[in-house]
């Protein structure tokens, strides 16, 4: 029996991307960004091996501070004006447990292309009130900047590192099934 893919798309909407980064090594900063787009194609009802795009336009970053939001669009960091999106493509979506999957995938930060290790975990399947079919991933990771070319460096007059390598990725995301 032939299985016919099933595409998926984000509902921006109803997801969210943020990233959390340690500043002066002792307090957390939150940005997301607000403008992004991906989709999802599997085979038949199972979500392993899905196909997972997803694109995020760099101009859209918010951490509630527009001087740090122009900083980080500058050429210091994700250099917006040359790099406009950050993009991943899977290579593999395994998975771990009943809700549980590992994607992997190539991350794409400033033209620069690293494969990356995240955690998914299936939220669920529902209707909406239109009769959509949406299921929900709550996608985590971490992943070092300084391997996508975000080479900045603050120091402070008494050695603190301003901005840590480290970046964690939070990703809330909903898909609708495509008819």
């Amino acid at each position: 029996m032939e299985t016919t893919a099933t595409k998926w798309v984000i509902d921006p909407a109803h997801s969210e991307v943020q990233f959390k980064v340690k500043h002066l090594v002792i307090s957390t900063v939150t940005g997301f960004f607000k403008s992004f787009e991906g989709t999802m194609e599997t085979e038949g009802d199972d979500f392993e091996n899905a196909n997972i795009y997803f694109a995020i336009n760099i101009d859209s970053i918010e951490t509630n501070q527009s001087q740090r939001d122009e900083h980080l669009k500058s050429a210091d960091f994700f250099d917006a004006a040359n790099f406009p999106q950050l993009t991943f493509k899977s290579t593999s979506f395994k998975k771990t447990s009943d809700d549980e999957y590992d994607l992997k995938g190539d991350l794409t930060i400033r033209g620069t292309t690293k494969p990356v290790a995240l955690s998914a975990e299936y939220g669920g399947s529902n209707d909406d009130f239109y009769g959509n079919t949406k299921v929900g991933f709550e996608v985590t990771g971490k992943i070092n900047r300084k391997e996508f070319g975000l080479t900045w460096e603050g120091i402070t007059e008494a050695g603190s590192v301003v901005v840590s390598d480290d970046i964690k990725l939070i990703m809330n995301v909903q898909f609708a099934k495509q008819k």
